[in-house]
């Protein structure tokens, strides 16, 4: 297998730091988040927060004097080097004077090897290296409107500021939404600082699912010894060459499908260190319409009678259902939501449900009839059916069909003009031969 300081040495400098992306290295302002030891014993550890600065360079410059601003402690003041450039990430670095910033979070780390089957191959050697004795932190991040998510593990020599980025974990898909039946990719890719002897020994990589509190295992993967877990969802895998020759640890959902909705966790282990990023999957289909009788039978002023319309095949769940009413004379008007059914779940899991609406042409004023519609406002978007409504027998006919049944009647009335004249020609004929016989 090859050495692993050798398959990052490539790894996400080309994926996530090009062209703009790595224009200039940002200076993030972070919280630093720790855990206080209460002071008696059995009492809760207490969280403190403090501010803190992180200037990003991609290359081992020297520190300099970096004056602090006054709500930060001069000892909350870091350099990062970052050899990938993942730090500096347009998504990272917005405009000066911008409102929006990035979301950062920086933890106290401690490394120890990990119980976990497929990451425990890491480390096997019952001694710590003496590279671990050092100041570790970890430190996630997110990007401007959700297009990156970085979740890195740095070390600094102890009692120092200046931190080397050993473990980058990132993630360009931290909200995704997908049509159900399609495949899916879920980005996450990891970098490995190859001047770290931690590099050399081996990775591992875990997907994990959570939603509403239920988890499940669906890949894990030790590309130490290029073994996969037992446990292994049908429908996913990962490029396990892409994964080993550029750190693609993307997972692949073969087809989606409304379980699949929910939050996914991408893990990555070194020996000692580990480093995840989340993100969200929805899968969403848009509801089908049908409409319950079509056509709708004529109707009589006074008449009422139910129509129905039932939308199916929509995921996620929330829905709302309508009706409206165009009239002949193109005007538009809602006529409510009508009377609702609760939500079916199908085999596949997708939900449907109905509505019934009570019409009666008096009591709704629908004239001469018109076009009643079914909308339904749903995340895959807004859909909608419609059938034609139509009055007979209306005590007020337009001006249209005044002027159509004057028109019958003048036909009407010549048409009976001639049949009266043909028939007293006829009998006229008649008459002057019988006159001419008796003659």
């Amino acid at each position: 297998m090859m050495n692993i300081s050798t398959i990052y040495t490539l790894c996400l400098v080309a994926a996530v730091c090009c062209g703009e992306a790595c224009s200039s290295c940002p200076v993030l302002e972070c919280w630093f988040v720790q855990e206080k030891t209460g002071r008696g014993g059995g009492l809760a550890a207490a969280t403190t927060l403090e501010k803190s600065l992180l200037h990003i360079q991609t290359d081992p410059h020297p520190a300099e004097s970096q004056q602090a601003p006054p709500d930060i402690h001069p000892d909350r003041v870091y350099l990062i080097t970052d050899p990938a450039g993942t730090l500096c990430h347009r998504s990272l670095n917005p405009p000066r004077g911008s409102v929006e910033k990035p979301q950062c979070e920086i933890n106290p780390f401690l490394p120890q090897p990990s119980t976990l089957k497929w990451a425990s191959p890491l480390t096997d050697s019952a001694s710590s290296p003496i590279y671990l004795q050092a100041d570790w932190f970890s430190t996630a991040l997110q990007g401007l409107s959700g297009q990156l998510a970085v979740s890195t593990i740095t070390r600094a020599p102890t009692a120092t500021k200046e931190h080397r980025v050993v473990l980058s974990v990132t993630t360009t898909t931290v909200s995704v939404q997908s049509r159900l039946g399609g495949p899916v990719l879920l980005d996450c890719g990891l970098w490995a600082d190859p001047s770290s002897p931690l590099s050399g020994s081996g990775f591992a990589v875990e997907w994990r699912y959570q939603f509403r509190g239920d988890g499940r295992l669906v890949l894990a993967y030790d590309g130490k010894t290029d073994r996969l877990a037992d446990v292994q969802e049908e429908g996913a895998t990962l490029d396990y060459e892409g994964l080993h020759q550029r750190g693609n640890a993307s997972l692949i959902l073969r087809e989606a499908k409304v379980r699949h909705s929910g939050l996914y966790i991408c893990t990555v282990y070194l020996p000692y260190l580990v480093a995840q990023v989340t993100m969200e999957l929805q899968v969403v289909e848009p509801p089908s319409l049908s409409i319950h009788p079509s056509p709708l039978p004529l109707a009589v002023p006074g008449q009422s009678f139910t129509v129905q319309c039932e939308a199916s095949g929509f995921a996620p769940l929330a829905l709302e259902l309508s009706w409206e009413f165009k009239g002949t004379d193109g005007k538009s008007r809602p006529l409510g939501s009508g009377s609702l059914t609760g939500h079916r779940q199908a085999w596949d899991g997708t939900y449907s449900q109905s509505t019934r609406l009570e019409l009666d042409s008096a009591e709704l004023d629908l004239g001469r009839g018109g076009e009643v519609t079914c909308v339904a406002v749903h995340l895959g978007g807004t859909r909608r059916a419609s059938v034609t409504l139509n009055v007979i027998g209306f005590s007020s006919p337009s001006i249209e069909d005044s002027m159509a049944m004057v028109g019958v009647a003048l036909v009407l009335y010549g048409l009976i003009k001639f049949v009266s004249w043909t028939v007293t020609s006829s009998g006229s004929d008649e008459a002057g031969q019988r006159e001419k016989k008796d003659k």
